[in-house]
């Protein structure tokens, strides 16, 4: 007699049918509505827009100051002109980011006036050139006493231990960082005076 093969169909897994199943019955995630964009658009947006703020718009100080003087910083330090160069460098500043009328010297017409003393610059180099054996980089400490008084006397904003330090590359000598006319102390001014502005305008 002949043997009858049957061929039996494929043992489906219980557990692989049932994972099959589950996940086909599973709802698809929506996509998100349109209006959820627009929200978060407008949130960026938003928060883009808060930041620095150009000349006639950060207004902090007092609403009857109008007028502010800001005569020639005097200079105590060995830095020969550096006086001159933060002064000029700090009415640039304020003429650019506020609305305010700027004089540079004292003034009956003032409503305030800014005066500035530098007690003291340093320069410490912090690395150097290994071919050359020059310095390469230096942090500049630049020490003021800063204040900020109305026409009647009161002072708006004081710092007598006023401290400005960044680190600067050095392309020549350090001996010659502070000459006359050097870019590295127009570059110094140029920070100085960008962080005491903030800090005058933010002290309300």
């Amino acid at each position: 007699m002949r043997s009858v093969l049957v061929e039996q169909p494929p043992r489906r897994h219980r557990g692989t049918e049932a994972i099959s199943n589950s996940t086909s019955s599973k709802p698809k995630a929506k996509s998100p509505q349109p209006e959820v964009f627009f929200a978060l658009s407008a949130l960026i947006l938003c928060v883009c827009g808060c930041g620095y703020k150009t000349g006639g718009h950060a207004v902090t100080l007092p609403a009857s100051v109008h007028t502010i003087a800001i005569p020639a910083f005097i200079n105590q330090s060995k830095t020969y002109r550096v006086e001159q160069v933060l002064t000029a460098a700090v009415v640039r500043e304020f003429v650019s980011r506020t609305h305010y009328r700027i004089l540079n010297q004292e003034s009956g017409d003032a409503d305030a006036t800014l005066r500035g003393t530098v007690v003291s610059t340093q320069l410490t180099p912090v690395a150097y050139d290994s071919v050359t054996g020059r310095a390469a980089s230096a942090i500049i400490v630049v020490n003021m006493k800063i204040s900020l008084v109305d026409r009647h006397g009161k002072v708006l904003f004081e710092n007598p231990n006023y401290s400005f330090h960044e680190q600067y590359q050095i392309s020549r000598e350090i001996t010659s960082f502070f000459e006359e006319e050097s870019p590295a102390v127009d570059r110094l001014a140029q920070d100085f005076a960008r962080t005491l502005v903030s800090n005058v305008l933010e002290a309300f």
